[in-house]
């Protein structure tokens, strides 16, 4: 089984990768593989409302040089996906945006390319709007038919600077106990 994460911040090795690391650390030690993609340094455009996806129907963007398509390949060949970012104006970036759209709306012309995988939203905050980011996210999870696995609290952590997220104990617990539900889901889904 594997787990793909995408990590929408700007910051590579943030405080958002800081919190899919303590996620993937539970889920490594249920042997479950998983994979980090930084969307740092990408420019990622939104979508077009081309409706090639629709005409299409090659499991690909119409929108061809930046990362979506290798990331919607690998939504494909993941049993899980989760996907962090950082809380920009109470939200989640432009980047992350733009990958849940494009790959949202070539999932949908695909027969529900996503349909009962695993997925997880990961959210970084230093102060408020977390809980925005958060559902911006689980409604590309649910809309794609999904199934999105609780924790003890919501997933989030709190800090700005690389690192603080560290220092939030109930943040970095509730990470623990979202990849370990992540991984027991992932076992009933293979059943």
């Amino acid at each position: 089984m594997k787990v793909i994460a995408f990590n929408g911040s700007a910051r590579k090795g943030g405080n958002s990768t800081l919190l899919i690391n303590r996620v993937f650390s539970e889920l490594h030690r249920e042997g479950i593989e998983t994979e980090l993609v930084e969307l740092a340094g990408s420019t990622i455009r939104g979508c077009t409302a081309c409706y090639g996806c629709f005409k299409n129907r090659d499991r690909r963007c119409t929108i061809k040089n930046d990362p979506v398509n290798d990331a919607i390949e690998k939504m494909a060949a993941s049993d899980g996906i989760l996907i962090a970012s950082p809380t920009y104006f109470a939200d989640i970036t432009s980047e992350t945006k733009a990958l849940i759209d494009r790959a949202g709306m070539v999932g949908r012309a695909n027969n529900y390319l996503y349909r009962r995988k695993a997925g997880a939203a990961v959210v970084a905050v230093r102060r408020g709007g977390a809980i925005h980011a958060f559902d911006s996210i689980n409604h590309f999870f649910l809309i794609s038919e999904m199934v999105v696995p609780g924790s003890s609290y919501w997933n989030i952590g709190i800090g700005r600077e690389i690192g603080e997220v560290e220092a939030d104990a109930e943040g970095m617990a509730t990470m623990e106990t979202l990849g370990r539900n992540m991984a027991w889901l992932l076992k009933k889904l293979k059943d």
